[in-house]
């Protein structure tokens, strides 16, 4: 005669869960029964390894789908169980099983992984399915099989099974909604996002009808049980790492290089994080750190355990010590956590120095792909940016890779600390030459992130020996004699440019330039040429802060010194604007009216000079 019974709540185990663990996809269920399958590998592995069980040559877990009849299966030959451990496990919601099996038998002794922490997944099921059974045989001796059956997870029956193996199989009635589950390619990415890399052999097939003479279809594997992680660093070729990449992120490029990451005390963490090839603008394009717990997938790039600025990279990272369903604030202010996403910093600063110092040359050809990376981290980590500030590249305007103080060894002069950048070398390149022409080294600095980080190092650097950044275009220093020119001569042509150009406020330089081929640069001052830049950068279009440009004239060049005697006062306004807007083109495009003025103005003076 067939048990009836009502579910059991243990509350003090339940609340918690009720309080942690929310499902937010409805495919969750899939990882868990496969999950509790696996975990029952782990525990007939472990009473074998301690003798208390016959010893088992081919664990597994089988997915069964089967569309005419609805119904999903989820077969495992791990331990099984008896009628009073159904009742215990499975008819008290959240009394775990592997809670009480890790509490007889060691870690040590059950070294593969008991997933299961709270007794709750198998519920999960009930998320897709109108009815849930469950028919299992106990490894145990003269141990009767038992069939459990419910259709809504508060009542059941309990009875008799025909299953005659030891092991567990589950079988789910589908929802109408949810007969997806049923086609192999929506369980295929099921299986293949959160069970990869379980540890137990995990199969897929259906149950098809076989026309005479054709075999049925064997089952699929969809796991990998070893993954690379698992393994030493020096068992795994550079190939093999690579293959890895390809198959888990679908980055058909190569990566960069990659860390192995292997921690035993205090916490139990191994993964691999790859360096993938970053895009200057990089923003929008983050990588995937797949977090696993037991090789069981977890979630993609938690920010409480992996530190923001290394979700860039792409990697997986698997922590037992972490259950498979958290909540954020419990990440936030576990001590574990921190700990753990410290340690992954210092390992990716450690080897960004490693390569630094031992493969410079190596180091120096994949910079340009990395630096936006490694600047964010140093502007948001101080720990990070302590370890790594000695392996901090600058590329030159000449392709070559310095370090600040071996930029400032050549650069430097006394109390004089200046880094002269260019934001953009190609629009800057009349400046970078000049600077060039006086032996200064000009470096690029031409991402997002660069006017962040050069205003960090200012503030991180040496506040006895500060060291400041300029643009090309932010002054003139290195590139005039020094000294003032004539004052009056001065004074009539900043007259003859203001009003030309209709700027009274105008400021207007005049020095003797070390060259000869420049009549006059404009330059912004440096600072507020940067508010003005983070100003557009967040979004405040309202708000305009006037640059604070000086327009400096080279006092050598024939034009400068035409102006400065000429009476022609139309020829004069054309060339004031004609040598302003030549200014301005070298910092940045002259806007659509602007530009036609300019071609209409250069057409006005070649006819004038024809007709002379």
């Amino acid at each position: 005669m067939a048990q009836k019974g009502s579910i059991s709540i243990h509350a003090e185990n339940i609340m918690p869960v009720i309080k942690r663990w929310l499902y937010s996809d409805k495919d969750i269920f899939l990882r868990e029964l496969v999950a509790n399958g696996c975990d029952a590998v782990a525990k007939h592995r472990a009473l074998a390894r301690a003798g208390e069980a016959a010893a088992e040559d081919s664990y597994r877990v089988d997915v069964i789908a089967d569309e005419a009849q609805g119904t999903l299966k989820i077969v495992d030959n791990g331990i099984g169980m008896t009628e009073d451990e159904v009742t215990r496990f499975i008819a008290q919601v959240a009394f775990s099983g592997a809670e009480e099996f890790l509490a007889k038998y060691k870690p040590d002794d059950a070294s593969a992984g008991i997933i299961g922490h709270f007794g709750l997944g198998f519920y999960s099921a009930f998320m897709v399915s109108s009815q849930v059974s469950i028919d299992t045989l106990s490894y145990r001796e003269n141990a009767s099989a038992v069939r459990w059956e419910s259709s809504d997870g508060m009542t059941y029956e309990m009875g008799p099974s025909e299953r005659d193996a030891r092991g567990t199989t589950i079988t789910l009635t589908l929802n109408e909604g949810d007969r997806e589950f049923l086609h192999l390619h929506t369980l295929r990415d099921t299986l293949e996002k959160y069970c990869a890399f379980m540890p137990v052999p995990i199969f897929l097939s259906a149950v098809e009808a076989v026309k005479e003479g054709e075999e049925a279809k064997a089952p699929e594997q969809v796991n990998e049980t070893v993954p690379l992680w698992t393994k030493r660093p020096n068992e795994v070729t550079d190939e093999e790492y690579k293959a890895f990449y390809h198959k888990v992120f679908r980055d058909y490029g190569d990566p960069l290089f990659w860390i192995h990451l292997n921690a035993e005390y205090p916490f139990n963490l191994k993964g691999i994080l790859y360096f993938p090839r970053i895009k200057h603008e990089f923003a929008g394009s983050e990588g995937v750190i797949k977090l696993f717990s037991n090789q069981v997938f977890v979630a993609d790039n938690i920010k409480e355990v992996i530190p923001e600025f290394l979700m860039l990279l792409k990697g997986a990272i698997d922590c037992p010590d972490l259950p498979l369903n958290v909540s954020r604030s419990f990440l936030q202010n576990d001590g574990y956590v921190r700990k753990m996403s410290q340690y992954i910093t210092r390992k990716v600063a450690d080897r960004l120095v490693s390569e630094f110092t031992g493969k410079r040359e190596d180091y120096q050809k994949y910079w340009d792909d990395i630096h936006p990376f490694v600047k964010y981290g140093a502007i948001r980590d101080e720990k990070f940016y302590e370890r790594v500030k000695d392996a901090l590249l600058f590329k030159t305007t000449d392709d070559r890779y310095l370090t600040l103080k071996e930029y400032g060894e050549t650069q430097f002069e006394g109390d004089e600390r200046t880094v002269y950048y260019s934001g953009d070398p190609r629009r800057q390149a009349q400046m970078i030459e000049l600077y060039r022409a006086q032996n200064r080294d000009v470096v690029v600095l031409d991402t997002l992130i660069d006017p962040n980080f050069i205003s960090f190092l200012e503030y991180a650097g040496d506040r006895e020996h500060p060291i400041k950044f300029e643009r090309v275009d932010a002054g003139t220093l290195g590139l005039t004699e020094a000294g003032d020119a004539d004052e009056d001569k001065r004074a009539v042509l900043e007259a003859k440019f203001r009003k030309a150009l209709n700027q009274e406020s105008l400021k207007v330089l005049l020095k003797q330039f070390k060259t000869d081929s420049l009549p006059a640069v404009i330059t912004v001052d440096e600072q507020s040429r940067r508010f003005g830049e983070m100003s557009r950068a967040w979004g405040d279009k309202g708000f305009k802060m006037p640059e604070q440009q000086t327009l400096t004239l080279n006092e050598r060049h024939p034009l400068v010194q035409h102006l400065a005697a000429s009476g022609d006062e139309a020829l004069d306004a054309l060339l004031c604007e004609q040598i302003y807007d030549l200014c301005e083109m070298a910092r940045s495009p002259l806007e659509s009216e602007r530009m036609v003025a300019f071609l209409s103005r250069s057409q006005a003076l070649l006819t004038r000079l024809i007709e002379k």
